[in-house]
């Protein structure tokens, strides 16, 4: 049973009675109530809205007549399964469709695609699911109070010492668990940047980017200078016009484009930000675990020998969405401000799942899980890829040496639009690249390319998504 809240308006024209009946009612046409939960009893609920017993109980009578709700001898009143009474109407089929009606038509917001190539995705399917469980269950009967306290804001030390090694041989790494913090995911982790860098901070982004990093970056109402890129990605040059006093880049595969930024750039970003106090690049390492052809590329922190590389990733890719669980790596200097400033802030992330993770990594389970990761997605780009062959002639192919998606770019001259709206016909749903620019699109970045992700696609779904692509765009 849950609270009612409802406006009420005694000079509306209508009976208290009445629009108690209406607000229920429609919850219930909404599916805001759902079907066996139990309403407030008629004196609770009259108590609550400061009205008569008998106002409620007429209010119910009317729901009962019309079996919306239905009493139950000593328990109370509960919903029906409305479906079964009516059909709904048109306004309704509207909003439990996402739509808006629009001179008395309905017009859905969001089109159902039967194929959607999003590169913001991940595959479920093989994700651990006994192993994990039986992490937790373990976890659970072991544990002793230790683990339901509050713990260190940073996170605990455990998992840290466990992030730091991990890091270090699978990325270059340099750092000690101390500089180390935990957070639930990286909204947080950037969130927590802006206290310890400050307010008044002008940060310069690759165009395209990271939107939802823009966007909160944007919210602290940081001055934001978009940095156009070229083929080894943000332009130095441009940094340094821009008086940036941040860079936010993502070197070992930038999104959305999938540049991997050469030595001889990272280390004249690197450069730029040594010479000035104040100065930082944050690497964003998001999907670093996956790639396909060629070696291993190291992390920009891994060549930063003056404190100037903020360090962040996630699991989010790697492991599952919902673990929520990410890291960044301080300098040396900010980790300083950090203790000052920031070490009041409690952890975001519950000790039980940190514990979690880091028996999955101590023991070896997430290694195993990325090689079984990396060969799935290795075979799905290859069947997108082996789906398209022989659009050669209409695209050019690029960002399939890692990640998660590819691009297409078009060489007969059509926009963006036209590929996305022809694919949307066939209802294969891909993304064009200008939703990722913020800005001006700087000239090699032209409107007219595609993203198409795959990962959480089937391979009988990539198939027949890149079948009806080929039929409307070669």
């Amino acid at each position: 049973m849950k609270d009612l809240t409802i406006t009420l308006h005694p000079h509306s024209g209508k009976h208290l009675y009445e629009q108690i009946y209406l607000h229920i009612k429609n919850e219930i046409r909404k599916g805001k109530l759902l079907q066996g939960e139990r309403l407030p009893s008629t004196r609770y609920l009259a108590e609550f809205l400061q009205v008569s017993r008998s106002t409620v109980e007429l209010a119910y009578e009317q729901l009962l007549s019309e079996g919306y709700i239905e009493a139950r001898p000593y328990r109370g009143y509960f919903v029906c399964p409305v479906e079964e009474l009516y059909d709904l109407g048109e306004e309704d089929k509207a909003e439990r469709a996402g739509g808006i009606i629009k001179d008395g038509k309905e017009e859905t917001d969001i089109l159902k695609f039967r194929y959607d190539f999003s590169p913001n995705t991940i595959d479920m399917s093989a994700f651990p699911y006994a192993t994990w469980k039986k992490i937790t269950k373990n976890i659970l009967v072991d544990a002793n109070s230790e683990i339901f306290s509050s713990g260190s804001p940073k996170g605990d030390y455990i998992l840290r010492e466990t992030i730091a090694h991990y890091l270090h041989t699978s990325r270059g790494v340099n750092c000690r668990p101390e500089q180390i913090i935990i957070g639930a995911g990286n909204d947080y982790l950037l969130m927590l940047l802006e206290k310890i860098l400050g307010r008044h901070v002008k940060i310069a982004m690759e165009n395209p980017t990271y939107r939802r990093a823009y966007r909160i970056f944007d919210s602290f109402a940081y001055r934001i200078s978009p940095i156009a890129m070229d083929k080894s990605g943000m332009s130095a040059d441009g940094l340094r016009e821009s008086e940036a006093d941040v860079a936010y880049v993502m070197p070992s595969h930038q999104y959305p484009t999938g540049i991997v930024m050469p030595i001889g750039r990272r280390m004249e970003l690197l450069k730029w930000a040594g010479e000035k106090e104040g100065r930082y690049l944050i690497e964003d390492d998001y999907d670093s675990e996956f790639r396909f052809r060629g070696k291993p590329v190291p992390s920009l922190q891994a060549s930063d020998r003056m404190g100037k590389v903020i360090y962040i990733g996630t699991f989010s890719k790697s492991i599952a969405p919902a673990i929520r669980i990410g890291y960044m790596v301080l300098p040396l200097p900010l980790l300083r401000i950090y203790e000052e400033k920031c070490s009041f802030y409690s952890t975001t992330v519950s000790r039980i799942d940190q514990r979690i993770l880091n028996e999955f990594i101590g023991n070896g389970h997430f290694e195993r899980h990325l090689n079984r990761m990396r060969k799935i997605y290795r075979e799905k780009q290859d069947n997108l890829l082996d789906g398209l062959r022989g659009m050669e002639k209409a695209f050019d192919v690029s960002g399939e040496n890692a990640g998660l998606h590819i691009l297409l770019q078009d060489k007969r001259g059509r926009s963006e639009k036209e590929l996305t709206d022809a694919a949307a016909k066939e209802g294969v749903r891909v993304y064009g690249l200008s939703e990722f620019c913020v800005g001006e699109i700087a000239p090699q970045w032209k409107a007219d390319t595609v993203i198409l992700g795959y990962a959480s696609l089937s391979r009988e779904q990539i198939r027949e998504g890149a079948k009806r692509l080929k039929r409307v765009w070669e």
